[in-house]
């Protein structure tokens, strides 16, 4: 961009954040949706806080109307935004998410067209037309060359575990690609946090299936603020390495529950405590008057939100108590 982009840029749309945060989904309001005695209620609680009518005995309609939700609100945010680029940050995993899609479909003959979020930095349709047809040039941020490996990989080892991979990492790559150029040092934490989770979960996931090193390995991710070999060298003493190196971190809680989940604890439990450690690196932008931090923040909650709203309705349709769906929720940044 010709001039750098201030803090005070977003001094109108940090101002306009501030005053949708009044509509999200607070601890109280959740915990009146988890009290709800009938469907109504919850639905007439949701419609208050903006939401259209979500039926979780329809769950294919209720994750169109959660996307719709997301897709507004993206379009919304970034024709205010200085910087596009801190909403595409959201955008970027949907065209990663139908790469994979599009990918698996052409190696089984099938279409991938159900499977397609229209969400990512570009429509779901011209990027399945790009890889169909090869011309990958004009495919935004690091997909090109994520989708040739990818696809070089699929067609080599027919394995679409190892494909998926190859996409994950240049997801990350990409992801932390934009927090650099951005030169948001707010954005490059945030990237690197969820970067960190993600490679908790692998190393909890790979010692759960009884898989070696050299497997965990290949599926870490670099750029975060663990290097991957601290994790690799706790891979093998999991019962002190991971207090070790995620005790004096964000992450100590997470590591804890994996170990746990380790000894058959609570893999959902793990999960959650993934994503609290994330929110809590967001909570950090309350105390950020204006600039990209407040913008960035109240997109993650509302990301968050949307999959509280899903656990919450889909466990009341399953018969759950409060008490169970209580303690799957995600803790909110904002």
């Amino acid at each position: 961009m010709a001039n750098k982009i201030k803090d005070t840029d977003y001094l109108a749309i940090s101002a306009r954040v501030r005053a949708m945060e009044t509509t999200l989904l607070t601890a109280e309001r959740m915990e009146r949706l988890l009290e709800a005695r009938s469907d109504e209620e919850v639905s007439k609680l949701l419609q208050d806080c903006g939401y259209p009518e979500l039926d979780a005995a329809r769950p294919e309609a209720m994750d169109a109307a959660l996307s719709q939700a997301r897709e507004e609100l993206l379009t919304d945010l970034g024709d205010g935004a200085p910087d596009p680029r801190y909403i595409d940050i959201f955008k970027l995993k949907y065209d990663y998410h139908n790469a994979k899609a599009i990918l698996k479909a052409a190696a089984m003959g099938t279409s991938p067209d159900r499977m397609l979020m229209d969400m990512g930095r570009i429509g779901a349709a011209e990027l399945k037309t790009a890889v169909e047809s090869g011309e990958l040039d004009k495919l935004p941020g690091a997909l090109p060359a994520a989708v040739a490996e990818a696809k070089s990989v699929l067609d080599t080892t027919r394995d679409p575990q190892l494909s998926d991979i190859v996409l994950d990492r240049w997801m990350y790559r990409d992801m932390a690609q934009v927090a650099e150029d951005t030169g948001s040092q707010f954005l490059r934490g945030y990237v690197e946090t969820q970067i960190d989770a993600a490679n908790l979960r692998a190393l909890i996931r790979t010692l759960r299936m009884g898989k070696n090193v050299d497997f965990l390995a290949g599926v870490l991710f670099e750029s975060g603020t663990v290097e991957p070999a601290a994790i690799l060298a706790a891979a093998n003493h999991p019962a002190g390495g991971l207090n070790e190196i995620y005790g004096p971190t964000r992450f100590a809680q997470a590591a804890e529950a994996g170990e746990a989940a380790l000894k058959g604890g609570s893999l959902t439990e793990f999960e959650k405590r993934c994503d609290d450690a994330v929110s809590d690196y967001l909570a950090g932008a309350q105390m950020i008057p204006f600039g990209e931090a407040p913008l960035l923040a109240y997109l993650a909650a509302r990301e968050t939100e949307y999959t509280n709203i899903r656990i919450l309705l889909m466990g009341r349709a399953a018969g759950l108590s409060p008490e169970v769906i209580r303690s799957r929720l995600r803790r909110t940044c904002a």
